[in-house]
């Protein structure tokens, strides 16, 4: 890593290092079409399998407490 970069970073304000930490955790939070198709499948197999009763559910109250 850059050391130069770093330290200029640290140069800032705290709200401007937070914005910068927003823009950066956005940045490598992009859409990914392949990754959207498996849990749609995924999705898919779990829905059927519930209502072919090859699987059950649980109820809200045992999963949230």
């Amino acid at each position: 890593m850059n050391k130069a970069l770093v330290e200029s970073i640290l140069q800032l304000s705290p709200i401007e290092r937070a914005r910068l930490l927003d823009i950066i955790a956005a940045s490598l939070d992009r859409p990914d079409s392949q990754i959207d198709a498996i849990w749609l499948d995924e999705a898919q197999k779990r829905l059927d399998a519930f209502k072919g009763d090859r699987t059950k559910g649980i109820p809200a109250s045992d999963v949230l407490g």
